[in-house]
């Protein structure tokens, strides 16, 4: 995959590392935990000079909603999303459009105010997101491609490396399998003329591997598994983590994602669940995610330091 190659960076890529290194600093001296979120889909071009692409339905909200919870546990937050995808805070304003333009009111001045009943969300919103940057608890990353994904997310792992268990990686980004690789792709737009288009994808190397055995082998990771069959989830779930060798699946099926999760270990299963009653409340099942993983966490952290330290030495007279 040479265009995604993460063994020979851009300058992007290099900027970032350094950028997450010094953020990262930062939060060890504020007595923070660091946590990257993946956040999004991927967009894979179909040619060259690029004008169509492959998408997912990714929105982003899953790792929207669990940035403001880590930030809110106390983690440092380096958000890694999909551009004009969902952002923390910024998920309380309704998307650009009517609803947003109906929300605004102008005033003489002029300024501009916003309808507090057209927008109930959002001074817990703002003061929320105002606390995590003067704070210095959030930092965002910018992907479009696929091959800008791959990049970013080798140099933030680099950058965190250093700062061991207390680090933990959330990788919520809906990552596209499958790529067309740069050899391959015609350079110019794909006429219709030409009649059906049959396409041939290569499989995306999975970076999972290199992450936990090279790039930041004493972080604590946790995938997601999304399923449209429930049957085959858990035996999915536990084969990635069979293979990957990391601490947590997040395993869940496409109709009751919102509502449902499955927590899977080496050594357990834990379900999830939101009640009719928490969802009128306006819950969110991220909040019981990131509280369950904030322990879990902890354990990580007690288990490997405990395993340096070795056992303990006792002698004899």
């Amino acid at each position: 995959m040479a265009a995604a190659s993460a063994d020979s960076p851009g300058p992007a890529a290099l900027e970032a590392e350094q950028r997450v290194r010094a953020w990262a600093e930062a939060q060890r001296e504020r007595g923070r935990r660091v946590a990257l979120v993946t956040s999004g889909g991927t967009q894979v071009p179909l040619e060259a000079r690029a004008v169509r692409f492959l998408e997912n339905f990714s929105s982003g909200r899953r790792g929207a909603a669990s940035a403001e919870r880590l930030v809110f546990a106390g983690y440092g937050v380096c958000f890694l999303h999909r551009a004009r995808s969902a952002f923390p805070w910024a998920r309380a304003l309704p998307p650009p459009g009517p609803a947003l333009l109906d929300a605004l009111r102008v005033h003489p001045g002029p300024s501009v105010a916003a309808d507090p009943d057209a927008l109930p969300g959002l001074v817990p919103a703002l003061l929320g997101y105002q606390r995590a940057k003067e704070t210095g608890a959030l930092l965002s990353l910018e992907f479009t491609s696929l091959t800008e994904y791959l990049a970013l997310l080798r140099a933030a792992a680099r950058a965190l490396a250093p700062f061991g268990s207390s680090v933990m990686f959330y990788l919520a980004a809906a990552v596209s399998d499958f790529y067309i690789p740069a050899s391959e792709m015609p350079e110019h737009k794909i006429q219709s003329s030409e009649g059906p288009l049959q396409i041939t994808m290569k499989m995306v190397p999975k970076m999972l591997s290199p992450l936990v055995k090279e790039w930041a082998p004493e972080a604590f990771v946790i995938s997601f598994k999304l399923e449209t069959d429930p049957s085959i989830l858990i035996d999915k779930s536990r084969k990635a983590l069979e293979t990957y060798r990391h601490q947590v699946v997040i395993a869940n099926v496409l109709d009751s994602r919102r509502t449902s999760v499955l927590l899977v270990t080496k050594d357990s299963e834990t379900k999830l669940s939101l009640s009719n009653e928490e969802i009128a409340q306006g819950i969110e099942i991220e909040e019981k995610i990131v509280s369950h993983l904030q322990s879990q966490h902890t354990a990580f952290i007690d288990k490997q330091h405990s395993e340096r330290k070795g056992p303990a030495c006792s002698s004899s007279e």
